[in-house]
Parts: structure tokens; C-alpha cells; sequence
């Protein structure tokens, strides 16, 4: 095969159009090209909240924006980011009831995207391509929670979607229930033109809906009072936030539960992750359980 960059732009966007294509046979849900050019927007909003102390310790993506902002840190020859969603939603399955879900006696809600390891099947989706890119003579890297890169920003600037009020990125027509990965390569490929438009308009459901109040502006999070962060940060939760809590143990989906563009994917899609069964989603945890578990375990 003719390499992409090697060729003009007609080999390029077909070149493009085969890898997107493999990418969807693989198992992602959705996948688009952005540069490997600095994520300057990023870069710009991290800086603001770590200034602003709205990151309240958080290191991942914030303990070096220089690297994280920066496709060429992690391959120095690097042309494009190719990013890849996969779906996590559930609306084939019903987990409302806790008995349904469990048969022990005190549990605890974790958030959906732990219900399986959905990031495990994404980095294999994204490998295959990884692969197919390295066969044709490219270097390729594979992303997937990991700090070095911004996931969201490129999937934004790959056209998958938009950023939501919650922060979380929204694909149109699919809502949020996605977990993001990259594969940063040396291929030249075809780049989306324009990112999605916002699709939120006045609605602030997010805003409203949120226990602790943590969504301080459209798009802006204080990590000081989300409980998805507060329930991973090392150290005892803050009793200020214990009523709140509720029956979580790990994670909170409540800005996203109320999002309309994902309501509305819930209700009329089955999921498209056939091979995950409701037996390997596990939506509660035995609180005894973890409690007498090692790290090993965990």
C-alpha cells in the first residue's frame, strides 16, 4: 500500500477513510483525525484552574500540561492523533434496583464507566489500528487513561463532538457514556475541518442537578467539591460533602444522568458493546468486600 504521506491528498483522504474504517470494524463507536499540533486551548484551561486552585490536587492531565497538550512529547515525529470512543452505555440493562444487581446485604454504587473494563477493550479496538499503521511503515502510539494527552480536547478537535456544561465531551446523537482514547503517529493523515458546534444551547440541567454544586461555570469544575474526584483523592472524604455522598463508593454520574443528548441515547439505542452481559457490569459493590480486600484485590 501507498503511504499516506508519501502520496497527494486524494491518497491521503482515502489512506484516512481505510484507517477510520478499520477503526470501526475494531469496535469503536466512534473515531475521528485531529492534528498532533499543540492543544493550545487546553493548555490554556489548565493553566486557569490549577491558578485557581479548581484542580484541588488532581495530578493526571494537570501534573504536566507541557506534555499533556503536546502530541511530539510523547512521539517526536508525530502528524496526527487519531481518537477513538467506546461506548460504555447501558440501556439494554436496568440497574435501577440494587437488589437486581446484587444479592449482598450493604453495597455501594460505583460509576458506570467501572462497571466493566471498558478501557481494556478500547486500548485492544485502538491496537489493531496501531498495528495496521506500524505494517504500513508508521510509527503509532497508543493512548488510553493515560496522562501524556488530553483525550477530550482531540476527540473535540476530531469533530466527535462538543463540550458539554458538564465538561464531559457530548458525540452527537450518543450523548457522553464514552470512554476516549488516542493513537498518536507519524501518518499524515486527513484532519476534521471544524469542531462540532455547541449543541447545549440554555439548557443547564448539569448545573442544577449537581449534589455538591461543583459546576462552577458552563464547562468549568471545581474539583474541591466534585465527588468523583473527592472519592479518588488520597486521604479521608470530606465530612462537608458525607450527606451528599449518599451510597457512592467510586465516581458519580449525576451531571450526565441528566443530560438530555444522553438520556435521549439511552432510550433509544441497546448499546453497542454486545459482547459486555449484564453479568460482567457490575453497578454495586460489597462494601464488606473492599473493606477486607488488599491492593491487589482492589
Amino acid at each position: 500500500m501507498q503511504l499516506a504521506d508519501e502520496s497527494g491528498s486524494t491518497d491521503k483522504a482515502n489512506y484516512t477513510n481505510q484507517i477510520l474504517s478499520l477503526g470501526r470494524q475494531a469496535g469503536l463507536d466512534h473515531v475521528g483525525v485531529a492534528s498532533a499540533e499543540v492543544l493550545v486551548r487546553a493548555r490554556q484551561a489548565i493553566n486557569e484552574r490549577k491558578s485557581q486552585d479548581l484542580h484541588n490536587q488532581m495530578q493526571f492531565t494537570y501534573r504536566n500540561p507541557e506534555r499533556s497538550t503536546d502530541p511530539t512529547k510523547t512521539l517526536p515525529s508525530a502528524k496526527s492523533v487519531i481518537v477513538g470512543a467506546f461506548s460504555y452505555s447501558s440501556s439494554s440493562l436496568n440497574f435501577s434496583d440494587q437488589s437486581s444487581a446484587t444479592e449482598i446485604d450493604l453495597s455501594a454504587r460505583v460509576a458506570k464507566y467501572v462497571w466493566s473494563d471498558y478501557y481494556a477493550q478500547l486500548r485492544e479496538s485502538l491496537g489493531k489500528v496501531a498495528q495496521k499503521l506500524k505494517s504500513d511503515g508508521h510509527r503509532a502510539v497508543v493512548l488510553a487513561d493515560d496522562n501524556a494527552i488530553v483525550d477530550r480536547e482531540v476527540a473535540y478537535q476530531a469533530g466527535l463532538g462538543w463540550f458539554g456544561k458538564n465538561s464531559n465531551l457530548l458525540i452527537s446523537g450518543a450523548g457522553s457514556y464514552f470512554v476516549l482514547g488516542c493513537i498518536i503517529t507519524s501518518a499524515d493523515l486527513a484532519v476534521a475541518t471544524q469542531p462540532v458546534e455547541d449543541g447545549c444551547g440554555a439548557c443547564r440541567r448539569c448545573i442544577d442537578n449537581c449534589p455538591t454544586e461543583a459546576i462552577v461555570a458552563p464547562g468549568v469544575i471545581d474539583a474541591n467539591k466534585c465527588l468523583a474526584w473527592l472519592l479518588q483523592k488520597p486521604g479521608v472524604f470530606d465530612r462537608n460533602f458525607r450527606v451528599a455522598l449518599g451510597d457512592r463508593i467510586y465516581g458519580c454520574d449525576d451531571c450526565q444522568e441528566v443530560c438530555p443528548p444522553t438520556i435521549r441515547f439511552e432510550k433509544n439505542s441497546a448499546g453497542s458493546n454486545v459482547s459486555i452481559t449484564s453479568k460482567e457490569l457490575k453497578a454495586w459493590v460489597s462494601v464488606a468486600k473492599i473493606l477486607t480486600s488488599d491492593d491487589a484485590s482492589l
